[in-house]
């Protein structure tokens, strides 16, 4: 079959008749498509739905029937029902889907939680149900926090039900984050359904990288492979009403439509509805396309053309939008929609009429000429600009669309605006991330933008389509000074939290003398103030970067700015072993000031945790450790629970608690996009655990791949903690290699001045020359670390020194 979209938006086709003409008669469709295939995914979807708490993830391409199964389930259950779903073209508005499926139960809502009433701003038909608004916080992210808070208790309330989110993968960040936390906290009697397509290659979708934050087991996935050949005979058998469809008549429906279940129920629905084969192109495509130019070539001109203006507004078209788009009167719309309905283009769902599937819509649109769509994307934003509030995303998208960038840009920055306003820095991220593409785009304009989608991508679930956005800026000679300082900044703390250690350390660097406002130059001076991240710099660098970042944030006046300065100095003070680092740790931690700031409270005792850890001081690690995991679990900070995470399992391995613990070490290390940042720490601290458990050879690949990667990346505690690891490892049987690794710890350390963390090899070193009948040669090295660590309050080091003295005197 040909077919062609004419130049002025019409519908063309003719078809051909196949080699099953004599055996599909037409007329035969009764009822609708049965449902096959799909038993054992159904039967477990229900088992796990009746055993709630559960979260299950449905994944599969489109038209592969996770929207069905779905279907079959519920009318299968008893359970109350939350249904939301997702669009495509979401405005700014956080929790979308999930507000719309709180919704359709609000009639059974009984008492609920007090901080349930973060939501009634949010659900204003619901004010009389809900409690009252409490105060606004000064903190976003709490903000953010206390809404998931508030969603998951009235969830509770609405239980035992079954909250079912179709198409996650068009999710606004914020419902990712809900679920996220669900999986971290689920809710009892709760089943929750997702349906999403599964992620490309190339990278995840929001909804996969907050899925994977969670616990190990906490996502049941289950996913929906295409239809096999028994199942497609089936479908046809009922479908056409054979008894025994030929063999050759299942291969080409199999080898046509690929098994995918909807494009093989409308290839079997056309056959049963006119007889013949119109399975005459070979991808799934063309032959989706030629089943629904057949539908619509019943369809007269302009019944096409609203619905190929209904095809560029979205999947549920508004009839007032067309009519206005189209300057047709309201009837002559509705007729038409609903021949597209009679013609099996159209369904009517709860939200009125609207295309089977967003395959069927893309094939619409996809007929369309180019100028057509154009016309009818700016037609669409014209009148979407005469309503009250703006949608400002569909704006952008009809623009952009339409080819008119000035318009897109003015509204895609306009939803990244109101996206930050209401803490949503993902959303914000993805608009502005859109408006770098426009190669006309003004310089300053362009810079502004940037500067916007660095802060708000720094917070944001994905960074890496920002990185080489940001790196294009900054290679750019002509950058304004200011914005070089700030683009600068935010695109070297993401490389850090991307586990880029020196190339974040050094894009800081160059960021700082170009920034202008005191505030951030403190900020970014006590990010270089931190010890333990990189190579190459000495701890006097760091004391100087430290200095500087007070006198910033004295400068600033910024109370914020002169507490992240406070904690980084308290940090150093912690690493170099200087006994007052405590009593200003203490000082701060009963301090009202680090109270007020929950956020910065959590971060600030996992800083102090590991730099206790470091230097020996285990109980107050572990203390530290614990008040973190408090204040993250009281404040809903789940992003900070896999470095919580790191630091207990590396408290157990210093404490001797090594049952299981290499497993745990290993299902944190599988999934390293939970924590970038710290992945080879957790490497680090596998292998050293492996190397004490009786596993040398796995211990010995793994520290070797760290040291590789650390050197790569210029992280320096995990590659003196690797070199040192192995060089322990290697003593008995390969003495040799043993030193050499051992002399690659002391020399970073050397280089970093921090004498403490060079112990463990140094000791190695004594042995090996002891082994050797050689002490004397170890003397040097022995010395050079007492007089690093005189004085200094570091246990662990001290003792160690000891150990070394004895096997070498002076």
């Amino acid at each position: 079959m040909a077919a062609r979209a004419s130049g002025d938006g019409r519908f063309d086709g003719h078809d051909t008749r196949g080699g099953f003409e004599s055996l599909v008669r037409p007329g035969r469709l009764r009822g609708p498509i049965q449902f096959v295939g799909r038993a054992a995914e159904l039967a477990m979807l229900r088992h796990l739905v009746e055993t709630p708490p559960c979260l299950v993830l449905l994944e599969g391409e489109p038209g592969i029937g996770k929207s069905r199964l779905v279907a079959e389930l519920l009318a299968g259950s008893t359970r109350r029902r939350l249904v939301g779903e997702c669009d495509d073209v979401p405005e700014p508005f956080p929790l979308g889907a999930l507000l719309d499926a709180i919704r359709t139960g609000a009639d059974e809502l009984g008492p609920v939680n007090p901080v349930a009433g973060a939501l009634a701003p949010l659900l204003p038909e619901l004010a009389d149900r809900l409690p009252p608004a409490p105060p606004p916080l000064n903190d976003p992210p709490a903000e953010r926090h206390r809404l998931l808070r508030a969603v998951a208790a009235v969830l509770t309330a609405l239980t035992p039900a079954v909250l079912v989110l179709e198409d996650l993968h068009w999710a606004d960040p914020a419902t990712c984050e809900f679920l996220a936390y669900l999986g971290a906290h689920p809710v009892a009697g709760l089943a929750v359904v997702l349906t999403a397509r599964p992620p490309a290659p190339t990278g995840g979708t929001p909804i996969h990288d907050a899925l994977a934050r969670t616990p190990p087991g906490a996502v049941r996935r289950i996913a929906l492979p295409p239809l096999g050949a028994g199942d497609v005979r089936e479908l046809a058998a009922r479908t056409l009403r054979l008894a025994d469809p030929p063999d050759r008549l299942t291969t080409a429906l199999l080898d046509r439509t690929a098994g995918i279940p909807f494009v093989l129920e409308e290839v079997l629905r056309s056959l049963a509805e006119r007889g013949g084969d119109p399975l005459a192109d070979d991808t799934v495509p063309f032959v989706l396309r030629d089943v629904l130019l057949w539908r619509l070539r019943s369809l007269d001109e302009s019944t096409r053309e609203v619905l190929g203006a209904a095809a560029v507004l979205g999947l549920v078209p508004n009839r007032r939008i067309l009519a206005a788009m189209l300057r047709l009167p309201g009837d002559a719309v509705r007729a038409a929609l609903d021949a597209a309905q009679h013609a099996g283009l159209l369904h009517e769902a709860t939200d009125g009429l609207r295309f089977r599937h967003d395959l069927a819509r893309q094939v619409v649109y996809d007929l369309l000429s180019p100028g057509t769509r154009h016309w009818l994307h700016l037609r669409a934003a014209r009148v979407l600009e005469q309503s009250l509030p703006r949608p400002v995303a569909q704006l952008a998208h009809h623009y952009r669309l339409a080819g008119s960038s000035a318009d897109f840009v003015r509204n895609a920055e306009a939803a990244a605006d109101l996206a930050t306003e209401r803490g949503d820095d993902a959303t914000a991220a993805r608009f502005l991330l859109q408006t770098m593409d426009l190669a006309e785009l003004p310089r300053p304009v362009r810079v502004r933008l940037a500067a916007k989608l660095g802060r708000a991508a720094i917070d944001g679930l994905s960074q890496a389509p920002v990185i080489p956005v940001l790196q294009r800026l900054l290679a750019d000679r002509r950058l304004p000074p200011g914005a070089r300082g700030e683009l600068g900044l935010v695109f070297g703390r993401m490389l850090r939290q991307q586990g880029e250690a020196l190339r974040g350390y050094t894009e800081i660097e160059r960021a700082v003398p170009y920034l202008r406002a005191p505030r951030r130059r403190a900020q970014a001076l006590a990010v270089l103030a931190a010890p333990d991240t990189v190579v190459g710099r000495h701890v006097r660098d760091h004391l100087a970067r430290c200095a500087a970042a007070e006198e910033a944030a004295a400068a600033s006046g910024d109370p914020v700015a002169h507490l992240e300065v406070r904690i980084a100095r308290a940090s150093l003070l912690l690493e170099l072993g200087d006994p007052t680092a405590w009593l200003v740790i203490d000082e701060m931690r009963a301090s009202p000031v680090l109270a007020d700031q929950p956020r910065e409270h959590v971060r600030a005792c996992l800083n102090w945790a590991q730099g206790a850890l470091h230097a020996g001081h285990l109980d107050r690690a572990a203390a530290l450790a614990s008040a973190a995991r408090r204040l993250m679990e009281a404040n809903e900070y789940e992003r900070l629970l896999g470095l919580v995470e790191v630091t207990e399992l590396a408290l157990d391995r210093a404490a001797g608690r090594l049952d299981g613990l290499a497993d745990r070490l290993a299902r944190l290390a599988a999934t390293p996009e939970r924590i970038p940042f710290a992945g080879l720490d957790v490497r680090a601290e596998l292998a050293t655990v492996l190397a004490r458990s009786g596993s040398p050879a796995e211990a010995e690949r793994q520290f070797r791949d760290v040291i590789a990667e650390a050197r790569r990346v210029g992280a320096i505690l995990p590659l003196v903690q690797a070199n040192s690891g192995l060089a322990r490892l290697l003593l008995p049987d390969r003495p040799d290699d043993a030193v050499r690794h051992a002399r690659d710890a002391v020399s970073l350390v050397r280089d970093k001045g921090i004498w403490a963390w060079a112990a463990e090899a140094v000791l190695v070193l004594a042995e090996a020359a002891v082994t050797a009948g050689e002490p004397g040669r170890a003397a040097p090295m022995v010395a050079e670390l007492g007089a690093g660590i005189e004085g200094r309050d570091a246990p662990v080091a001290l003792s160690t020194l000891r150990r070394c003295r004895e096997l070498v005197p002076a």
